[in-house]
C-alpha cells in the first residue's frame, strides 16, 4: 500500500456493543470495594472474561484467585468478590465458614436463571441446562441444585440422544450467553422429543447477548472482514464471531487488542464490521478504530439496532461510595 495514499475503508460499528449492565456492575463493585476498603480486594475467578479488564483491576489493587483458600490469613478481613458468572452455593458457604467478608457480583440475569432452575426443581422437575460444559456460569447454575438434579445438554446431537429417567417431568433453562439461533435448535429438538418439557417463566438468554447478536446480523452482510473484540474464553464473544459468518461476513475474527490483527493477511478489504463482546471495554474498540485509521482512509458508519439503558445497582454496602468517571476511565476511556 502506498504510504501517501490510504485505501478507502468503511467500518460498520455495531451498537449495542461492549459492556452490558451486568459486566459494568461487576467491575464497579471491585472498583468501589477498593475505594471503600483499600487494597487488596480479592476476586474469585476473573471478574469478567477479559484480560485487559483483569489487568486494569490488578493495577488498582485487586488480587485474583481461583479458590478461597488462596487468600492469606493476614488478609481475611479484606473483601472477596465473586465474579459476574455466578458461583455454586458451596462457595458463599465456604466463605462464611472461613469468616470472609464477601461481595457477590453475580449478574442479576444469571441469578434469575438460578431462580428459574430452582423453581423447576422445587416443583419436582428434573432440570435440563442448555450450555457449555466447564463454563463458570454453567458450573454456578448446576451448583445451585442437589447433585443429580441437573442434566447438561450442549448441542442438538446431545438433545437427540438425551435419555432422562422421567421424560414427562422436565424443565429447561439456558446459559445466558449462548447463540440465540443455536439454542433455538436445541430447544426445538428437546420439545420434539419431550412434549411436556416446561420452559422457564422468562427467556434465559440475556437481553445483551440477544441485542449484540442482532446488531451483528444486521451489519455483517457484505463485510469483507468482521472483527469481534473479546477474549478467547468469552462465550458471548465467540458466539458473535459465529453469528457474523452465518450472516454473510466473508471472514470473522476474534481479537483482544489491535496488536493481534495480522494486517498483512487482511488482503483487499473495503468494508469491516466491528463489534465487542459484553466483557470487552470501549477503550479497545477505540484503539482498533485508530489502528485502522492509521492504515486506511477509514469512515465509521454506526450500525445501531436498539438502545440499551439497563442499570443494575451495586451491593448495598457500596452504594454510598462515589464512583467517578476517572474511576472507570481505564475501561471507558477519558
Amino acid at each position: 500500500m502506498n504510504a501517501m495514499v490510504k485505501a478507502p475503508l468503511t467500518i460498520r460499528l455495531c451498537g449495542p456493543r461492549g459492556f452490558c449492565a451486568g459486566v459494568d456492575r461487576a467491575i464497579q463493585i471491585v472498583v468501589l470495594a477498593l475505594k471503600a476498603y483499600g487494597a487488596p480486594v480479592y476476586v474469585r475467578h476473573e471478574i469478567v472474561h477479559n484480560r485487559y479488564v483483569v489487568e486494569g483491576l490488578e493495577a488498582k489493587g485487586a488480587i485474583f484467585v481461583e479458590e478461597l483458600d488462596e487468600i492469606p490469613e493476614e488478609h481475611r478481613a479484606q473483601p472477596v468478590v465473586f465474579s459476574a458468572h455466578g458461583v455454586p452455593k458451596s462457595v458463599p458457604a465456604d466463605a462464611q465458614a472461613r469468616n470472609l467478608f464477601y461481595l457477590d457480583a453475580t449478574c442479576p440475569l444469571v441469578s434469575k436463571v438460578h431462580k428459574q432452575a430452582m423453581r423447576h426443581q422445587r416443583l419436582g422437575r428434573h432440570v435440563v441446562l442448555i450450555g457449555h460444559a466447564g463454563h463458570p456460569e454453567v458450573i454456578g447454575t448446576m451448583g445451585q441444585l442437589p447433585e443429580g438434579s441437573v442434566s447438561l445438554v450442549e448441542t442438538v446431537d446431545d438433545a437427540a440422544v438425551y435419555a432422562p429417567a422421567d421424560p414427562d417431568n422436565l424443565g429447561f433453562v439456558t446459559q445466558t450467553t449462548l447463540s440465540v439461533d443455536d439454542t433455538a435448535g436445541v430447544i426445538a429438538k428437546l420439545q420434539e422429543r419431550f412434549p411436556n418439557l416446561t420452559a422457564p417463566a422468562a427467556d434465559s438468554i440475556c437481553y445483551a447477548t440477544t441485542n449484540r447478536q442482532e446488531a451483528v446480523k444486521q451489519a455483517a452482510p457484505g463485510c469483507d472482514l468482521f472483527l469481534v473484540v473479546g477474549a478467547p474464553n468469552s462465550s458471548n464473544s465467540k458466539r458473535l464471531v459465529e453469528v457474523a459468518l452465518r450472516a454473510g461476513a466473508t471472514q470473522s475474527i476474534l481479537v483482544q487488542r489491535a496488536s493481534e490483527i495480522d494486517w498483512d493477511a487482511l488482503g483487499d478489504i473495503r468494508t469491516v464490521g466491528l463489534s465487542a463482546g459484553a466483557s470487552a471495554p470501549e477503550v479497545i474498540v477505540n484503539e482498533i478504530i485508530e489502528a485502522f485509521r492509521a492504515r486506511y482512509a477509514a469512515t465509521v458508519e454506526l450500525a445501531d439496532t436498539v438502545e440499551e439503558n439497563e442499570n443494575f445497582l451495586v451491593n448495598r454496602e457500596l452504594r454510598n461510595i462515589a464512583l467517578t468517571p476517572a474511576d472507570m476511565a481505564f475501561v471507558n476511556g477519558d
